[in-house]
């Protein structure tokens, strides 16, 4: 936005009164961090520091006028009109800001207080990331959640919501499965009550006394007031006190106008797959890395063609399901669109002229409705009926699109109502009215004629006055000022000034004169009353249909959910279709056959270049569970971890797969740790991310969960990082037993596999070619023979000389392992991960029994002595 925006401000502020800055510190109190937006006439001002700030943000000129405490007040301001604009910036910015609008008119004020008096202002809204409504602030293809903590017994609750649409979930978990959790939902904003640890820097410190669970338990009994009290009656204590934290965050926010929520839905924490950050992170599945939707797993995936169904889809993304009987009644709808091309081309064309009938509704509910909002709903729940009823005629239905399809059924009289009463396309804006359709009201219709007869009549009366004066050039004008007048050129002033002329002196310009007659200001008067008796009966009438929109708002919002899930399934079937996806199976057992499977991120990046990707086949069962795959940097290795991690996750939200076909066993929690970086912020390194990562493997990992590690051990020394690599896998084989692909470059851990009887040896294949190395990128059985790490430092072009010396120094390094067996020298006689943990506990139970049968007052000093050197160097002993 130019500077002159303040410019053209300017002229509105000169020395702040006192009374004005005593009003706007009220204000900026009762705002707190906020940036205060103060409503001065067509702007926002912004005053102090809060100006300072949004002028860096915002990149706009900051001034300052007046004085306070003897120094210049720093200010800047926006134009009302473009004030939703700026806000996006301040918000993307991590900025909240709290909007001060003027609570009466200039007239209401005078008449209060004098000609002196002040306008009355008041906070009437506060603008946050997570409570966001409008369009231009939303990315449409997301959700926008908030979220509240409260801890009670060590049982954490999460309240979820997004406002606009009407989202609303709680759950209760305990504090280890935390992270995962708020992994999944993605909050824009989290809400915790005063005290919290550990506390993010970003989090929303609130009183402890919003989080109460009782005084929940009774904000979720009235705010859902005749609705069926059971699903709030069985909802945990930690569960009401996040609720009851969430629903007072969003009365202050709202300033005591609530937004729509849904019944909320208690959700269980076994009912989907439990995926931490930085699997989610290391997988790019909502996002990708370096950041945006382009190239992570949902943009590849997503078809959707509505902004409900994206958000539906990438939701399912983050919450695979664990049910089968679920996943199961997802894939059968996908199936059914995928056998049915035409069918899904018509449906999906239908949906894509569909509004976003659920930020519609939350708009409208939130007490920010528009006439456009109401017919977005007309027109979407109209086109849900037609598809409903198309839909509805076809044979073999899969269950769950029965179930969907009630729920577009029941609006047929609002649809009716809102048709004949709204224009076809409904303006955002009411104060000029139009938007109340011809035919509905017959007293508007009379007001509007009155309107437009007037104005008839004042071009009829333009043409009597240029007969009249005979001044051919004379017109009558209008503006916000003056009102109706008559302009002629300044060469016809005089004329039209005689006493006898009929006219009135109004205004002189530098080129014209402007008049009155009595005659024009008759006909004015009755524009002008049939105009505003016009707007205010349209108000009424949008009154009316916007509490008939609130009153219909859970099956509307049923309608919006169930369209929603068709598009999604639609766009699974469209997705599958063009790239020759599977319907997955699922088995009882813990197992994983992958026939053909590919990675649908890099196979899209490759055929972009006209590459083929080349597919690989995985097979785990109880047997053979832990796959360790060696082969070359660049050989494929973490794609092909990374694949079998992405077609489980697909598989269980309910998604085709890319591969030939594909069995899984349903897993519980996945888990990635490929490609860690540093963390700087917290002081930790790679290699201590990596630990850190691993660890929570370690602990949480079942026998129903997927693990994928790549080059764990590296970042420490040769000797460290083989020793925990090695006892990581044993680690994992034998107390985890769970379903593991493991990528190293320590060909030593190959010996793992004359001990590890669920252990299994696999590579990625290449070879070297006239000294060139040729990558492969298929996966293969049998140990890998070399890392070929030198072919690849020529690749990534290491100079020549630097490359014959490194082969200089592997051909000695490789001579030295031959004569003294290399770095797993002497792990031959090692005794197994579980042999060793009891022998080590063995040790300990024997000094135990020792000391227990000690009587120590019988010793002497010299034997108590004595003794405490024997035990010494039995703890010692090996």
């Amino acid at each position: 936005m130019p500077n002159t925006v303040n410019q053209a401000r300017d002229q509105k502020i000169a020395n702040g009164p006192t009374p004005m800055m005593v009003q706007y510190l009220a204000l900026k109190e009762k705002a707190a961090d906020c940036l205060l937006f103060y409503r001065m006439g067509d702007f926002f001002e912004l005053f102090f520091d809060d100006a300072k700030k949004a002028a860096e943000t915002l990149d706009i000129a900051l001034t300052s006028r007046g004085a306070h405490g003897g120094d210049p007040i720093p200010m800047c301001g926006v134009p009302v009109h473009a004030a939703e604009g700026y806000l996006a910036k301040l918000i993307k910015a991590g900025h909240r800001v709290a909007i001060a609008e003027q609570t009466e008119t200039p007239e209401q004020a005078k008449a209060r207080g004098g000609y002196k008096a002040l306008v009355a202002r008041d906070i009437i809204r506060f603008v946050t990331a997570g409570t966001l409504t409008e369009d231009s602030l939303l990315d449409s293809w997301a959700p926008n959640m908030l979220a509240a903590l409260c801890v009670v017994d060590g049982t954490i609750g999460i309240a979820a919501a997004d406002i606009s649409t009407g989202h609303f979930e709680l759950l209760a978990v305990a504090p280890a499965a935390l992270v995962a959790e708020l992994a999944r939902i993605n909050p824009r904003e989290l809400i915790l009550p005063n005290g919290f640890t550990p506390a993010p820097p970003s989090a929303i410190l609130r009183a402890k006394s919003d989080f109460d669970s009782d005084a929940g338990r009774a904000a979720l009994r009235a705010h859902f007031a005749g609705s069926d009290p059971a699903p709030i009656a069985s909802l945990s204590r930690a569960e009401c006190g996040a609720a009851g934290g969430l629903i007072q965050y969003l009365a202050h926010v709202g300033q005591g106008k609530m937004p729509f929520l849904k019944i909320p839905r208690q959700r269980q924490y076994a009912e989907h797959m439990a995926i931490d950050q930085a699997t989610r992170d290391s997988l790019e599945i909502i996002s990708a890395q370096r950041g945006g939707r382009q190239g992570s797993l949902l943009y590849e995936v997503d078809r959707t063609v509505t902004g409900a169904g994206a958000r539906l889809l990438a939701a399912d993304l983050a919450a695979p399901l664990i049910d089968q009987r679920a996943i199961a009644a997802r894939l059968s709808l996908v199936e059914w669109f995928y056998d049915a091309p035409l069918l899904r081309d018509a449906v999906r064309a239908a949906l894509r002229q569909m509004p976003d009938v659920a930020r519609a509704l939350g708009r409208i509910a939130a007490g920010r409705g528009s006439p456009r909002d109401l017919g977005q709903l007309r027109d979407g729940l109209d086109a849900g009926r037609n598809l409903r009823e198309r839909l509805g005629a076809m044979e073999q239905r899969p269950n769950l699109l029965d179930h969907l399809l009630p729920a577009l059924d029941g609006h047929g009289a609002m649809v009716e109502q809102y048709t004949r009463a709204l224009v076809p396309t409904p303006p955002t804006e009411t104060a000029q009215g139009g938007y109340i359709a011809e035919g509905y009201d017959a007293a508007l219709d009379m007001l509007r004629i009155t309107g437009r007869d007037a104005r008839q009549a004042i071009a009829a009366m333009e043409a009597r006055y240029r007969d009249r004066t005979g001044i051919t050039s004379l017109k009558i004008r209008h503006n916000a000022v003056l009102g109706y007048f008559v302009e002629v050129p300044a060469k016809h002033g005089d004329a039209m000034m005689r006493a006898d002329s009929g006219f009135t002196h109004r205004q002189t310009m530098a080129g014209a004169v402007r008049f009155n007659s009595p005659e024009l200001h008759d006909e004015a008067v009755r524009i002008a009353q049939a105009g505003a008796h016009a707007v205010a009966a349209e108000a009424a009438h949008l009154e009316e249909l916007l509490d008939s929109a609130i009153a219909r708002r859970d099956a509307i919002a049923a309608s919006a959910d169930a369209l929603a899930r068709i598009d999604v399934a639609a766009a699974l079937a469209e997705r599958a279709a063009t790239s020759g996806w599977c319907r997955p199976r699922f088995a009882d057992g813990p197992c994983l056959e992958v026939i053909g499977g590919r990675h649908p991120v890099v196979e899209s990046a490759l055929s972009r270049g006209s590459a083929r990707f080349i597919s690989n086949d995985c097979r785990l069962d109880p047997n053979n569970r832990l796959w360790l795959i060696g082969g070359p940097n660049m050989g494929g290795k973490s794609t092909f971890l990374r694949q079998n991690a992405l077609i489980i996750l697909l598989a269980q939200a309910g998604s085709f797969v890319p591969a030939i076909s594909a069995k899984l066993g349903i897993v519980d929690r996945l888990f990635s740790r490929v490609g860690a970086s540093d963390n700087l912020a917290q002081g930790q390194s790679t290699f201590m991310v990596e630990m850190v990562e691993t660890a929570a493997i370690l602990a949480q990992a079942t026998p129903h969960s997927f693990v994928i590690l790549d080059e764990v051990g590296r970042g420490t020394s040769t000797y460290d990082g083989l020793a925990l690599a090695w006892a990581i896998a044993e680690g994992i084989h034998e107390n985890n037993r769970c379903r593991c692909l493991f990528a190293t470059h320590y060909h030593e851990l190959a010996r793992l596999s004359e001990t590890l009887d669920a252990l299994s040896l696999h590579h990625v294949r290449a070879k070297e070619y006239k000294g060139d190395l040729l990558l492969l990128h298929e996966v293969t059985t049998g140990p890998a023979d070399r890392s070929y790490g030198i072919a690849v430092a020529k690749l990534a072009g290491i100079p020549p000389m630097v490359l014959a010396r490194a082969k200089d120094v592997l051909a000695r390094l490789e001579e030295g392992r031959t004569r003294t067996g290399g770095l797993a020298a002497g792990l031959g006689d090692l005794p197994l991960f579980s042999a060793a943990l009891d022998a080590a506990e063995a040790k300990v139970d024997a000094l135990r029994e020792r000391l227990t049968g000690l009587d120590i007052d019988a010793l002497s000093p010299k034997a108590a002595l004595d003794l405490l050197y024997e035990l010494k160097r039995a703890a010692g002993e090996e």
